[in-house]
């Protein structure tokens, strides 16, 4: 009998402004420092993917979105190279309380304003290619699955 799936799950908020979007520099992290992401986290027991996304940006970059500031992007099934699966939710935001600064100064490095059509090439893969699908307005993707 096959076991039943299991993954962690993913929130990922696309801050939009003039066109660009907002990035942080992982550092001191242990896992992919020196490389870019959006801010992010794991969803935590008993939270919804809105309060995970608002917790996560609030906690990274120090704004406030709302659940009406919030704007359901991109849904992207990813397979790491060990083989295990997480699922990302990513919501957009064009609209906020505060000016994004970084939060967390211990595991970020620096915040950065980038072109969605040429990211760094040090960007996660895995959140490159769920900034891209937000981008084009893709609601569903895999990566990694091939």
């Amino acid at each position: 009998m096959k076991q039943r799936y299991t993954s962690v799950v993913d929130v990922h908020v696309v801050l939009w402004r003039n066109g660009l979007v907002l990035l942080a520099e992982r550092a001191n992290t242990g896992f992919a420092d020196g490389w870019l992401n959006l801010p992010s986290g794991h969803l935590e027991e008993g939270e919804s993917v809105v309060d995970g996304v608002i917790r996560e940006t609030h906690e990274e970059i120090g704004v406030t979105v709302t659940a009406t500031d919030l704007r359901f992007a991109h849904v992207l099934h990813h397979r790491g190279d060990s083989g295990a699966g997480r699922i990302g939710f990513f919501f957009e935001a064009e609209q906020w309380a505060g000016e994004p600064r970084n939060m967390e100064p211990t595991k970020c490095a620096r915040l950065l304003w980038a072109d969605p059509n040429a990211l760094p090439p040090n960007t996660i893969p895995y959140q490159a290619a769920g900034i891209r699908n937000c981008h084009k307005r893709a609601p569903f993707d895999l990566h990694g699955w091939s």
